[in-house]
């Protein structure tokens, strides 16, 4: 399993087609993370601000039909993952009839992403 972060309503937005976020078209994939502690340290870094509720998709790469590649981080992993973090790419819309799960980002009072949860 890999995991994408994106805001619940815009996984929401275009439930007829795969999901294509705004990464794909301007850098070529759509970023994943192997785990959820990675997926964490993400959220973490980039993710703060993002409209919420924020979910993680729970992705088979074996059931996307783009391909998958594990990349290291470019230029460095965000704080708190180790410099040898191989990251999934894809190459391509996630399908989603390849989301095995949807899970809901936990926050502490804080606003740090603290963990994930099965969504209501």
């Amino acid at each position: 399993m890999i995991y994408h972060v994106v805001p619940l309503a815009e996984w929401n937005a275009r439930p007829d087609r795969p999901y294509a976020p705004a990464s794909l078209a301007e850098e070529g994939f759509v970023h994943c993370s192997p785990d959820e502690q990675t997926t964490l340290a993400v959220v973490n870094a980039f993710y703060r601000s993002a409209p919420r509720p924020l979910v993680a998709l729970l992705l088979d790469e074996d059931r996307l039909t783009a391909r998958c590649v594990f990349e290291a981080a470019v230029p460095a992993p965000p704080p708190g993952v180790a410099e040898d973090t191989l990251f999934p790419h894809v190459f391509g819309p996630l399908d989603r009839d390849a989301v095995e799960r949807i899970l809901e980002v936990r926050w502490d009072t804080d606003g740090r992403a603290t963990g994930l949860r099965e969504t209501n």
